[in-house]
């Protein structure tokens, strides 16, 4: 990160889709959606889904693998 650069905090959004099912999006603190989650029957089920990203994710390294 360049000196001086202010880091804006990322979010969590949960949130209905057009079929009618929770989702959850991460957004970056400009506003880009970075990463959106799986469908789920229940909002409780999709925030379930946030914080398990945020477990898994919290020491996740990066590893490159061919396709």
């Amino acid at each position: 990160m360049k000196k001086g650069t202010t880091l804006m905090a990322g979010k969590y959004e949960v949130y209905q889709d057009k079929a009618g099912k929770q989702r959850f999006r991460l957004k970056a603190g400009n506003g880009e959606v970075v990463a959106t989650g799986e469908a789920y029957e229940t909002r409780a089920a999709a925030i379930n889904g946030c914080e398990s990203v945020q477990r898994a994710a919290s020491d996740a390294k990066i590893v490159e693998v061919d396709s």
